[in-house]
C-alpha cells in the first residue's frame, strides 16, 4: 500500500469515533482542492445508454465480456443481467414468463454516490461518466450504500470501490464498451446525448413515451434508459446492496461482498 494511502487510512481510523459529528459534505469539500487531476473526458459530450429489453435474451454475453475486459475479482461484476420469473396471479395455471433486466451503473446526472464520498475519490467526468480514483478511495462503503441501483461493490483486490465506467478507456480509443460490442441482440446502445444526430438521441426521440428509468423517485436522473420495461419493475427492483458469498463445492468461502 502506498504511504499516502496508508496515512489516510490511519487518519480516518483515528477519527472514526467522532465522524458522525462532521458533515460529509464538509469533508468532501475539503478534499476537492487536493484531489489530483485525472481523466475528465470531453466536456462537449454527455454519454448515456439505452437498453432495448425487447432484444435482450439474457445470454449474459455482456457480463462475460465486461469481466474479461475489466478483470474484477472472482464473483464480482460491473454489469449483469437479472432474470425474473413473472406469472399472472389471476391465472396460476398459465406458464410463467422470464423477464431480463440488465443492471449497471446508471451514470446519473445527480449521482447519489458523489456527496457521500469523504475523500472525493468518486467523481463525475465532464462527459458524464462517474468514476473512482483508487488512490483516494478508502473503501468506507458509503457510496455502495448510497447507490439506489446496487451498482457498486468493494473490490477485494484493489480494496477500493468498483463499478461500471461505460468502459471509458475504450470510448476514448474510439471503441464501444465491451458489453455493447458483445451484445448478440444489439440491445445496448451507447452514445452522446448532446449530439442530436447520434443513434441514442434519435432513439430517445422516437420512443420517448415508452422509455423508463429505474427508481425515478430517487431523483438521481439516471442516464441509462430502458425500452420495453414493465412499469412493475421501475421502482420495485431491489436497490439495497446485495450480500453475496461465493463458496467452493465443499462449502469453503472464496469471496464475500456487499
Amino acid at each position: 500500500m502506498e504511504p499516502s494511502k496508508r496515512r489516510l487510512l490511519s487518519g480516518i481510523a483515528a477519527i472514526t469515533a467522532g465522524a458522525a459529528l462532521i458533515p460529509v459534505t464538509q469533508v468532501h469539500a475539503q478534499s476537492q482542492g487536493a484531489r489530483p487531476a485525472i481523466g475528465r473526458g470531453d466536456p462537449g459530450k454527455r454519454y448515456g445508454m439505452l437498453i432495448d429489453l425487447r432484444r435482450c435474451v439474457g445470454c449474459q454475453a455482456c457480463t462475460v465480456a465486461c469481466t474479461i475486459e475489466n478483470q474484477p475479482p472472482l464473483g464480482q461484476f460491473r454489469t449483469t443481467v437479472s432474470q425474473y420469473e413473472v406469472s399472472d396471479v389471476a391465472a396460476l395455471e398459465a406458464p410463467a414468463s422470464l423477464f431480463m433486466l440488465p443492471r449497471l451503473c446508471n451514470h446519473c446526472a445527480e449521482p447519489a454516490c458523489l456527496d457521500v464520498c469523504p475523500t472525493g475519490a468518486t467523481f463525475q467526468r465532464d462527459d458524464g461518466i462517474v468514476v473512482v480514483n483508487n488512490d483516494w478511495c478508502v473503501a468506507c462503503g458509503y457510496c455502495v450504500q448510497a447507490c439506489p441501483y446496487d451498482a457498486r461493490f468493494i473490490n477485494h483486490e484493489t480494496h477500493a470501490a468498483d463499478k461500471c465506467t461505460f468502459c471509458a478507456h475504450r470510448l476514448e480509443a474510439g471503441l464501444l464498451p465491451a458489453c455493447v460490442e458483445s451484445c448478440v441482440g444489439e440491445a445496448r446502445i451507447i452514445g452522446d446525448l448532446n449530439d442530436p444526430k447520434s443513434q441514442i438521441s434519435r432513439l430517445l426521440r422516437e420512443h420517448e413515451s415508452a422509455l423508463k428509468v429505474l427508481k425515478p423517485e430517487a431523483q438521481t436522473q439516471p442516464r441509462v434508459f430502458y425500452l420495453g420495461m414493465d412499469e412493475a419493475f421501475v421502482s420495485k427492483v431491489d436497490g439495497n446492496p446485495a450480500l453475496r458469498t461465493l463458496l467452493t463445492d465443499d462449502g469453503k468461502e472464496i469471496a464475500h461482498d456487499h
